[in-house]
């Protein structure tokens, strides 16, 4: 019998099954029950094979930041195959599926994933368009480097339930200039306290959190847990702060655990200042791990979401040979305040694959970065580099919520 791919007609549990073979069981139901509340059924694509659940994949309606935008995205989640139906095609027959169903439904001209295994979705067109350093700071190498007005910010310890509403809030509101950073809603502000994914419910505290105050205002605040367990460390989940003197205030408190000996951090900025302001630029041994996979599902609308640090204009041969709308010339034509991207029959000036868009989307890496790999070519000289200036962005792109 003929494995379907078929909208999910199925519940929770069933998918959780799946899930739980698919990622040799590393979440216990607690963590799971997490994944429960911010999934959306109604977008999640099933791979049936006489009755029984073998594949899915599902997304989150999501309103990401992208260089002078926020606009509608497709977060890409639970892409899971049963182990007995690995190896054949399963997989590949969900992205063509779900990425289908995106394109008719016009909304969201961009899909994103985070991988579990990041070989496996370039060739399903998606790049990889952010990273993010995992450090792990020895408490004897705390120091920082002086801060003007570092001493004039008050750190406070409160209960994170209870002052969710306006981290949530400032935290969003930073989100807007910083591309690859999403809108947290309801759901996702519990999401990010709560037991998740991302956290050690065995062995970590809860979710802890600092304030960050100047006079009596808001200016950032911090998200960190503890384990005492094993290797003794504070892991710092998120900070998030409106100037340098909190941003520092807050990262020194965080760097100064009682009883522990060294703070941990899997998601920082690769721009973060924390990494300039160490007096030892060996402490944090920073690790560069991939962040945000973008993929355009609509070159065209994509091209034309988002602004451009100069003007442009350019005509783009793009290779796309898993969704063939996108394959063609493109013509794009723009600036800082807007742009327009539309099929053409004139010669190109740049010829490009769909994944290395994807790559370069949220401003990271440069297109001459690429076209140095091989992976762009120039037809029109001059062209490379004025795109790449054009499609870069002033801060660097970061996921600092992953689904």
């Amino acid at each position: 019998m003929a494995i379907e791919i078929e909208r999910f007609k199925g519940d929770w549990d069933e998918l959780s099954e799946l899930v739980d073979l698919a990622f040799a069981s590393p979440w216990n139901e607690a963590q799971l029950e997490a994944e429960r509340r911010i999934w959306e059924p109604e977008r999640s694509t099933a791979a049936v094979d006489d009755g029984q659940l073998v594949g899915h994949t599902g997304a989150f309606s999501l309103r990401m930041t992208v260089p002078g935008a926020q606009i509608p995205v497709a977060g890409v989640t639970l892409v899971a195959v049963r182990p007995t139906h690995r190896r054949r095609g399963i997989l590949r027959d969900l992205m063509r599926a779900q990425l289908t169903d995106i394109h008719e439904a016009g909304s969201e001209p961009i899909a994103a994933l985070t991988a579990s295994e990041p070989v496996i979705y370039g060739r399903f067109g998606y790049g990889l368009a952010s990273d993010h350093q995992e450090i792990a700071v020895p408490k004897a190498s705390r120091e920082l480097r002086r801060v003007a007005g570092i001493d004039d910010v008050r750190i406070r310890y409160v209960d994170v339930h209870d002052t969710l509403a306006e981290c949530a809030a400032l935290r969003n509101r930073l989100a807007a200039g910083r591309p690859g950073m999403f809108h947290h809603d309801d759901r996702w502000q519990e999401y990010v306290v709560g037991v998740n994914l991302g956290s050690d419910s065995v062995n970590g505290s809860p979710a802890r959190c600092v304030l960050a105050e100047r006079d009596g205002e808001l200016t950032g605040f911090a998200y960190y847990r503890t384990l005492r367990k094993g290797d003794n460390f504070l892991k710092v989940d998120r900070v998030h702060a409106v100037d340098l003197a909190s941003h520092a205030a807050l990262w020194r408190y965080l760097l100064e655990p009682d009883l522990l000996r060294e703070t941990r951090c899997g998601g920082l900025p690769s721009d973060d200042p924390l990494l300039e302001l160490l007096l030892d630029p060996r402490a944090p041994n920073p690790i560069t791990r991939d962040g945000l996979w973008a993929r355009p599902v609509d070159v065209g609308r994509a091209l034309a979401a988002r602004t451009y640090a100069r003007e442009i204009d350019v005509v783009l041969a793009v290779t796309d040979d898993f969704l063939p709308w996108n394959a063609g010339s493109w013509h794009l034509a723009g600036g800082p305040d807007g742009a327009t991207c539309e099929a053409t029959s004139r010669p190109a000036d740049l010829a490009v694959d769909v994944r290395e868009l994807g790559a370069v989307y949220l401003g990271r890496p440069s297109l001459a970065r690429l076209g140095a790999a091989g992976l762009v070519q120039e037809h029109t000289v001059g062209a490379l580099a004025a795109a790449s200036e054009a499609f870069s962005a002033h801060r660097l792109p970061w996921l600092d919520t992953g689904f």
